[in-house]
């Protein structure tokens, strides 16, 4: 039985981000699925000898082992290089098994990597991890202009950020980093674009070479998948898989959270815009609370960087961060007296999260770590769901008004 295609010529790529949110890089079965189906098998069985040998090869591309590719998740990586306007993606089983199987891959011994000092604190974990390997590492402020062209060396290969950076929401210039980083031939930029998602920023727009998501929190969406994404030029996402994925780490993405993702991108622009338009009420609410320190949300006029936010964001994304007055005790008495919020790490789900990085998301890092990444003991980071505005900044204002 052939497969049944519906009769559509439609330039995929002339579709709008919703469409393409649902119906990207369709795949058709015999049957005439309208939802693909789980390739849930481990292996895949040859035609005859000579296939298989073709297959091993590289002569020909197919399937015939799931760590060297599986049909549904290789319909979640043609959806999400869509999305992404990528050439290709390469799907990994975490956010940090797509961070490190691309280190392992791009980088070697004697190579030099520039960072910027606000990250997520297993990427500095991971970063000072490399060293061990020969790799050099320098940390630096990549919002300050001209910091990536003093820092470069003849060994600098690969410049990594942030933006927003994790957790303080530091926005960094992604069109200038990356002519900073590209005036010297050979050196790759790559950004964590986890905190936007493509509803937001699509960083290779702005000469990023590498975007890489921890598909756990928006592209998924319902905190129930551990998944991490590359994308990027093919040749450069064939190596990170054959190299990264397939022998350094293994880190590969199984069959059904795949299908969950691919569940998930049906809804992805729905709920990051929903989720948007409550962090801009909840951060604005938060600005004029008397409990509240500093609050730091780029939607803000007030945000440092705010003008290069509205540059290259399509939206202000839901991730709020702020500190309070009375520092971590006044941190711990507000965390403790939330009722419908979470007190829980991750973010990007259809619920609302709120945790401490310092005790927490940035507890691996040392005190200079956090203090380079502007990390204080009394901030709090929040991802604000979809739940009804009212019931979040009532729930907020309950549990601030303690501390007055």
């Amino acid at each position: 039985m052939e497969a049944i295609c519906p009769n559509i010529d439609w330039d995929m790529d002339d579709m709008t981000f919703a469409t393409k949110c649902i119906h990207g890089n369709p795949q058709h079965d015999q049957f005439g699925a309208v939802i693909p189906p789980i390739y849930q098998t481990t292996t895949f069985q040859f035609k005859n000898s000579d296939a298989g040998e073709k297959l091993f090869t590289g002569k020909e591309e197919g399937f015939f082992y799931s760590r060297m590719g599986n049909p549904t998740v290789a319909n979640l990586e043609g959806k999400i290089a869509k999305l992404e306007g990528a050439e290709a993606c390469c799907a990994t089983s975490s956010g940090m098994g797509a961070i490190s199987s691309t280190m392992l891959s791009l980088l070697k011994a004697g190579d030099h990597l520039i960072a910027d000092e606000t990250l997520y604190g297993c990427t500095l974990e991971l970063f000072h991890e490399i060293q061990k390997f020969g790799i050099e590492v320098t940390f630096i402020d990549m919002a300050i202009p001209g910091e990536v062209t003093k820092t470069l060396k003849p060994n600098t290969k690969m410049i990594y950020f942030e933006t927003p950076a994790n957790p303080t929401l530091k926005i960094v210039d992604i069109e200038r980093v990356c002519k900073e980083a590209h005036a010297q031939e050979g050196i790759l930029a790559v950004t964590d674009n986890t905190f936007c998602s493509p509803v937001v920023t699509n960083p290779i727009q702005f000469g990023v070479d590498v975007v890489i998501h921890s598909a756990s929190k928006y592209l998924n969406g319902h905190s129930d998948v551990l998944a991490g994404v590359v994308c990027g030029k093919k040749c450069i996402i064939d190596q990170i898989r054959c190299h990264g994925l397939k022998i350094f780490t293994g880190s590969v993405l199984s069959a059904i959270d795949a299908f969950l993702i691919i569940r998930g991108l049906m809804t992805l622009e729905l709920r990051v815009k929903m989720a948007s338009q409550n962090a801009q009420q909840v951060a604005e609410f938060l600005d004029c609370h008397p409990a509240v320190e500093k609050i730091y949300y780029p939607g803000l006029k007030s945000h440092t960087d705010h003008e290069i936010a509205k540059k290259q964001m399509k939206t202000y994304g839901s991730m709020v961060t702020f500190e309070l007055k009375k520092g971590l005790e006044g941190g711990k008495k507000f965390l403790n007296h939330l009722h419908i919020l979470h007190l829980a790490v991750s973010l990007g789900g259809c619920e609302s999260l709120i945790q401490h990085p310092a005790s927490m998301t940035h507890a691996c890092c040392t005190k200079e770590e956090r203090r380079a990444a502007g990390v204080t003991d009394g901030m709090i980071r929040f991802s604000v769901g979809i739940e009804g505005v009212e019931d979040i900044i009532a729930d907020l204002k309950q549990a601030l008004d303690m501390l007055l």
